[in-house]
């Protein structure tokens, strides 16, 4: 892949609609190069598919955070089993090195996320957190 291919991928993220004159005006090419490109890119396996991108998908949990937790002793798996009772947990990952857990978290508001935060700290055997607010995502998605 090429700059003009990266090029063409970011402005297909923005808009998979886009038309191809569109496009071809943006990235300063023909309308049948842009079309070259978009089917090389998908016969190679770049480009798998397109898809729609509702309001309720960017609207849904507009504060999101991660939560890295230590736990004590073997409490991990009733830690796990408690995290997925909860609404506002997203995703569980264990993991290794200095954290046990990994908590993906999504709310409405701040105070619904310090709310869950506090929650969470006080589940027994939960010896140390810390949290990292996400400001915004690149990709999302499989």
């Amino acid at each position: 892949m090429d700059d003009l291919d990266h090029a063409l991928i970011r402005a297909l993220r923005q808009d998979a609609r886009a038309p191809l004159s569109s496009l071809s005006a943006l990235l300063g090419v023909s309308r049948a190069t842009v079309r070259a490109r978009i089917d090389k890119l998908r016969q190679s396996g770049e480009i798998v598919g397109f898809t729609v991108l509702l309001k309720g998908d960017v609207a849904r949990d507009p504060v999101r955070g991660l939560m890295m937790l230590g736990i004590e002793g073997r409490g991990a798996d009733r830690i796990k089993r408690q995290l997925a009772g909860l609404p506002q947990v997203q995703a569980v990952h264990a993991t290794n090195g200095r954290w046990d857990l990994i908590v993906e978290l999504g709310t409405e508001t701040l105070a619904q996320l310090d709310g869950v935060l506090n929650a969470i700290r006080r589940f027994d055997g939960v010896a140390t957190s810390e949290t990292s607010l996400l400001l915004s995502t690149v990709k999302s998605g499989g």
